[in-house]
């Protein structure tokens, strides 16, 4: 029981891991606004990823195969990520004084944008229909159902220890950067985020070509 425990922590750790809009919007937000709305952005993602989970256990995994399920969520992401790469780059030509302690923008604000981006990602369904789907295909009783369930708790702790890695660490290092890196780095941000959501586009149009 231990060890799995564990592994489901490992798991959520190495699912956080990788560089994605996620991580990206993270990094900005704490750059310009610190600890809380780079912590709330991650909130917001994990609370995506929760839906995502119960939509699952609750047999939706057929309904989130659909090919036109499928279009609608990639130009979703499509739309969104192209949306807050645009922003980034427009924000990053605005002066932000970055040691300041006034915050220019709700947590709320945060929380939407990351969970927005989770919501609209299919690679999140992809995990979630693939690896949760298969786990839930293995307990096939009820009680072992939910103990599954109560066994992905750990995916989340391993997540949100990460993030709240991610934020203490963008926290404490935003002082050290200048206005002229700030700028850049959310050109850059917005440049990755417009990237991501492209590769969606393309496999939107991917899937509608196989649909007709």
């Amino acid at each position: 029981m231990l060890n799995s425990f564990f592994a489901s922590v490992l798991l959520g750790l190495s699912l956080s891991i990788p560089i994605g809009p996620i991580n990206i919007e993270m990094v900005k937000r704490g750059i310009k606004y610190g600890f809380f709305h780079s912590w709330v952005v991650g909130l917001g993602g994990m609370s995506a990823d929760i839906v995502l989970m119960f939509a699952i256990f609750f047999g939706l995994s057929v309904f989130l195969t659909k090919s036109v399920v499928q279009l609608i969520m990639w130009f979703s992401g499509f739309l969104i990520l192209c949306y807050l790469g645009y922003d980034s780059i427009k924000e990053a030509f605005k002066k932000v004084e970055i040691s300041g302690e006034v915050n220019k923008e709700g947590l709320f604000k945060s929380y939407l944008s990351g969970f927005f981006i989770a919501i609209s990602n299919p690679l999140n369904i992809v995990f979630w229909v693939s690896i949760y789907g298969s786990v839930l295909a293995m307990e096939l009783n009820s009680i072992e159902r939910y103990h599954a369930l109560a066994k992905s708790s750990a995916i989340f702790l391993g997540i949100a220890l990460w993030d709240f890695t991610v934020a203490l660490s963008v926290h404490f290092g935003r002082k050290m950067i200048s206005q002229k890196w700030l700028k850049w780095l959310s050109v850059a941000a917005g440049i990755s985020l417009i990237g991501f959501g492209i590769s969606f586009g393309y496999r939107a149009f991917k899937t509608f070509l196989h649909m007709i």
